[in-house]
């Protein structure tokens, strides 16, 4: 896509599903990529060897350079080395795509407070710092930048027993709205990508049980659920210079999800 190649991108929680999905289509697009793990750096390095792959082919050398990071993104201190060894690598950071998420599942009533905080910790506050030291690196070497913030349906749907994932992405949505209004003057774009159910290691609990999936894809109009590579698509879009007029915008990348599934029939006069 338009603008991308030679530009560098940081994408965190890209040791698997969707954020290693992103990190192999921003390198197939000749992006620079940093990536992100909290803990597997074997993963991480899959993902590596997967972008060079998919990126260079059979040559040697192909212009697409990677680095791959260790860091938390709950704690402030890792974020601020990640920022630091990516730029002191590629000279810049030009995308950030805040992706790294968790979630925990229990009635309301019963989350422990620590659990909350965590959530909150890593889908939410980590987002935020990630994209403030971006902000902070775009103003001071004076340039132009993206930031994608990989949200979820259950920004806008509520979803019961997963009480902290859902006011996370919630805010996430008011997070990227903010950040696009105020620095849009700046050369700063902000948006995000809101997936619907999606095959990924995240969701094995119903991809791997053939029924579980039907019931799930049940709801979806478009009678299926999504790939990582087709959110990826959307964000290598959106970052992408064919998305130069689009900012402060959520896109739902849902088969319809979000569309009041249970309206595809009508059951009222």
């Amino acid at each position: 896509m338009k603008g991308l190649a030679g530009k560098t991108a940081l994408i965190t929680g890209a040791s698997s599903g969707i954020g290693q999905a992103i990190a192999v289509r921003l390198a197939q697009e000749g992006c620079n990529i940093a990536i992100n793990h909290r803990k597997s750096a074997e993963d991480a390095e899959d993902t590596e060897e997967l972008a060079l792959q998919k990126a260079c082919g059979q040559a040697a050398e192909c212009g697409v350079e990677t680095l791959i990071i260790q860091g938390d993104v709950s704690k402030e201190e890792d974020i601020l080395q990640m920022m630091s060894a990516t730029v002191d690598k590629f000279g810049s950071l030009d995308i950030l795509i805040n992706n790294a998420g968790i979630q925990t599942e229990r009635a309301s009533h019963e989350v422990q407070t620590d659990e909350f905080d965590r959530v909150i910790a890593v889908n939410l506050r980590g987002a935020y710092l990630c994209a403030r030291e971006m902000i902070k690196h775009l103003l001071e070497q004076q340039r132009s930048g993206v930031i994608i913030n990989i949200s979820s349906v259950h920004e806008i749907i509520p979803r019961p027993m997963y009480i902290s994932y859902s006011i996370s992405k919630g805010g996430m949505g008011n997070l990227t709205k903010t950040l696009a209004l105020e620095y849009a003057k700046r050369g700063i774009r902000v948006n995000g990508v809101a997936p619907g159910a999606t095959i990924t290691p995240i969701n094995e609990s119903w991809t791997d049980d053939p029924n579980k999936q039907a019931i799930v894809e049940s709801h979806i109009p478009m009678g299926r659920a999504g790939t990582s590579e087709e959110m990826a698509a959307a964000v290598a879009f959106l970052a992408s210079d064919e998305a130069a007029y689009i900012t402060g915008q959520t896109l739902f990348i849902d088969g319809g999800l979000t569309l009041y599934a249970d309206f595809q029939e009508t059951w009222s006069a």
